[in-house]
Formats: C-alpha cells, structure tokens, sequence
C-alpha cells in the first residue's frame, strides 16, 4: 500500500501540473479539497481520468467521490478494493 500511496502522490502532482509541490508535502490522510491541497471540482474530473488511465477503473457512483477522493490514502484503499484481477 505505501507504494502505491507514493505512485499516487507523483502522478497527482504530474496529473494537477503541480509543480511546486514533492510527494513528500502531501500527507497520507490530508484532505484533498478544500481546507487540504486547495483542489476543486475541476481537479477532481482530472482525478478521475487519474483512475481511468493508470488502474482502468471507472468511477460508476458519481456520489462516491467525496469519499474516494477524500486523501491520497482513500484514493489508494480504493484501487486497491476495485483493481481488475490481472
């Protein structure tokens, strides 16, 4: 899992073009929008298309976003639970 937490921090950076930032200033259970890294509803579609291109999941439940999308963790716990078998 810590693997992946990393992968997930570098391509939110590469993803989000966000440059001024290292894995290393994004924390494991920091919020990601709002009152965390400051990102909005158009990061999120990029975050989506994160999902998509890297682990071929789609988000099927528009409502489960917040949830997914709350840190790099949930991010991570969710792949990890929807992954296609291989």
């Amino acid at each position: 899992m810590e693997n992946l937490i990393q992968d997930l921090k570098i391509q939110i950076i590469d993803q989000l073009n966000l440059q001024d930032l290292t894995p290393q200033d994004i924390g494991d259970d920091q919020p990601l929008f709002v009152e965390g890294l400051g990102l909005d509803s158009i990061d999120a579609l990029e975050l989506i298309v994160l999902l998509q291109q890297h682990y071929d999941i789609k988000v099927a439940n528009p409502e489960d976003g917040p949830k997914i999308f709350h840190s790099v963790k949930t991010m991570a716990e969710y792949i990890t639970a929807h992954k296609k078998a291989a």
